[in-house]
């Protein structure tokens, strides 16, 4: 298990109606956008608070 763990508010499309399919998209998919993005991480074995950080993504770096 990891002692941080990503969370993202998932935002599932309108378009989607069917409510297993609405489960699974809010599941599973992740914008993932590249590049800099504001990210919050639960810290699961510590402190236990959320941490929110900028990330970018494309070298998978924390930035100032």
């Amino acid at each position: 298990m990891q002692e941080f763990v990503y969370g993202e508010i998932p935002v599932v499309p309108d378009s989607i109606t069917d409510p297993d399919a609405r489960d699974l998209d809010r599941a599973f998919m992740r914008s993932n956008l590249e590049g800099v993005q504001t990210e919050a991480w639960f810290h699961v074995f510590g402190c236990r608070r959320w941490v929110r950080l900028r990330r970018d993504t494309r070298a998978d770096v924390v930035v100032d």
